[in-house]
């Protein structure tokens, strides 16, 4: 089984290892997209008002530009441990035992909009970039990085893929039709059996979704597996509309 997750809006500054190297990230065939990123954010962050216009930073966020400016140069840890929030919170990957956190590297890939989809345990620096940016001298995200995600993917095939992004993220790699995949919704039940779907705990239960799965490493190739896993982990989890699972919070 393969998982894939949003990445966060806020992140872990600092970090120990050696600059980032897009072709040593997970789907090395992303390389010239992540370059081409890359390159893209650091030429806008030589004007520092552009910059913050481009990216919608408030006054208090103006150091996010000096932060995209260093990518090449800057120091990364385990994209796991950069992202921060709610629901990186409740997945808590700092706190994993190691044969756990070597079943996130294995299992798991967080979809950046600087780097696309990133393994769980793969070096990246801080950066400030959101799925909906537009930056200069690039076309909108989702041309630059959609077809060739979707092609990593068919590439690699995976058999059976947990989509836990949010829809940004998914439209900037879908999956392809070949590949066995469940999108998974987070929604709650009303006294009057009327389920919706939810925001906050939405983030908070698909961390804590992977904490369990990376706490049990159960192994899981199809939809029905994973069905079977999370009905006998005490989790509820329903068919919802096509190619979507409904987890209850």
């Amino acid at each position: 089984m393969l998982i894939l997750l949003p990445p966060s809006e806020t992140k872990r500054p600092g970090g120990r290892g050696r600059p980032v190297e897009a072709a040593s990230l997970a789907l090395p065939s992303l390389a010239p997209q992540r370059a081409a990123v890359i390159d893209a954010l650091i030429a806008l962050s030589a004007d520092e008002d552009h910059a913050a216009r481009v990216l919608k930073l408030g006054a208090t966020q103006r150091g996010e530009v000096a932060v995209n400016a260093a990518l090449r140069t800057a120091p990364t840890m385990p994209a796991v441990d950069r992202y921060t929030g709610v629901l990186y919170d409740a997945l808590d990957a700092a706190s994993l035992p190691a044969s756990s956190r070597r079943w996130l590297g294995a299992h798991v890939l967080v979809h950046s909009a600087p780097f696309g989809p990133v393994g769980a345990l793969d070096p990246i620096p801080a950066y400030r970039l959101g799925a909906a940016a537009s930056l200069p001298g690039l076309p909108a995200l989702k041309r630059v990085w959609a077809d060739a995600v979707t092609a990593a993917f068919e590439h690699e095939s995976p058999r059976f893929v947990l989509d836990l992004r949010s829809e940004a993220y998914v439209a900037l790699g879908p999956l392809p039709d070949a590949v066995p995949s469940a999108y998974v919704r987070v929604v709650s039940e009303t006294d009057g059996g009327a389920v919706r779907a939810l925001n906050h705990f939405n983030k908070h239960a698909k961390g804590a979704l992977v904490r369990r799965l990376a706490d049990e490493r159960p192994r899981i190739a199809s939809r029905g597996a994973f069905v079977r896993w999370a009905d006998a982990a005490g989790l509820r989890v329903r068919d919802g509309a096509s190619g979507e699972l409904e987890l209850f919070a």
